[in-house]
């Protein structure tokens, strides 16, 4: 089954008795690693390159050395070194790069599902470097570029008088993310690749800067929160149904974080098989291994949203190369949006 047309709905899904429920597994294809980017077809590419108007370009990455204190702790820092084999010549090495640990894309070996394994049934044990099984070399090798849809939910929530407080774990339901495409005047369409802007970045690097100017520490010690994606079937039933190719948030995990007030669980949890952990009631464990679904995290919106703005223009084409590393988990984004 691979026309778009022909695909079930997100309720359709979770009634499936031939895959676990709720998944997409083998609706692409018994052998696929690509998920949701089948929906990026070459009519999407299309539809993305008419959308260049100014080209006006806007990179949506962070620098690879923003955070000198890891978001996450298991991610540590880069170490880049500048070297030359004579006064004339200047080469790099970098050491400790961690692919996730800036502006990035998750690939679909990232995370499996405690119930039923990693996306499509593909074998854990293929799962390691070098392996192409799941990797995000596939995502590269398929090319990331079509239509650019940015929807500006913390503009759009501050507009309706409640705004976002970036100090708390703020869940976002899928009825926002409509309610703000109706504000901006725009559809979402088969294919498209989402881009959700929150503000919680542009928050987080100013208070950055400002710790840097006043020599104060205010973030080392503060639990790490992040407003989000509700944990929820709404969310993934909306991604589903509306053919989401990929979707990238200016967060640290596009869902809200911690997943401490998620309705999610699996039999795992429910049965004592599983430790709690910071996993626990993650849409992750949805949106990646079930539904195939591409996921960015941690990209830089504001520029980008404050030029949708000043026009009323929301679309784009958006361009991703992930690093074709065979087997790799995940990659920087390398993203730009050209209007």
């Amino acid at each position: 089954m691979n026309h778009q047309e022909e695909l079930p709905s997100y309720s359709d899904l979770l009634a499936r008795t031939d895959a676990p429920p709720g998944s997409s597994w083998g609706l692409f294809g018994d052998d696929d690693d690509l998920g949701t980017l089948n929906f990026l077809t070459p009519e999407r590419r299309i539809r993305g390159a008419s959308l260049v108007s100014s080209g006006q370009a806007y990179s949506l990455d962070l620098p690879l050395d923003a955070f000198r204190q890891p978001l996450i702790s298991h991610r540590g820092a880069l170490q880049h070194t500048v070297f030359g084999l004579n006064e004339f010549h200047r080469d790099d090495k970098i050491d400790n790069l961690f692919p996730q640990a800036t502006s990035q894309i998750d690939g679909l070996r990232h995370f499996g599902h405690p119930d039923y394994g990693f996306y499509n049934g593909a074998d854990p044990e293929r799962l390691i470097a070098g392996d192409p099984t799941l990797g995000i070399h596939r995502y590269a090798e398929h090319g990331v570029a079509g239509r650019g849809v940015l929807l500006d939910v913390g503009r759009y929530l501050e507009h309706s008088g409640d705004p976002i407080d970036y100090t708390q774990a703020r869940s976002i339901p899928a009825r926002v993310l409509d309610e703000t495409a109706r504000h901006q005047g725009v559809n979402i369409e088969p294919g498209d690749i989402l881009l959700l802007r929150f503000g919680w970045l542009g928050h987080r690097m100013n208070q950055m800067r400002q710790d840097a100017q006043t020599g104060k520490d205010t973030l080392s010690d503060t639990p790490l929160v992040s407003v989000g994606l509700e944990q929820s079937h709404d969310t993934a039933e909306w991604f589903w149904d509306h053919r989401v190719a990929l979707a990238a948030a200016d967060n640290v995990a596009l869902e809200v974080w911690p997943a401490t007030a998620s309705g999610l669980s699996v039999r795992a949890d429910t049965q004592g098989a599983l430790p709690p952990s910071s996993h626990t009631g993650m849409l992750h464990r949805i949106l990646i291994p079930l539904l195939g679904l591409a996921i960015g995290e941690l990209w830089q919106l504001d520029e980008l949203a404050e030029a949708c703005h000043a026009d009323r223009r929301y679309e784009c084409m958006l361009v991703a190369t992930p690093l074709r590393l065979p087997g790799g988990v995940g990659s920087p984004s390398n993203a730009v949006a050209i209007r």
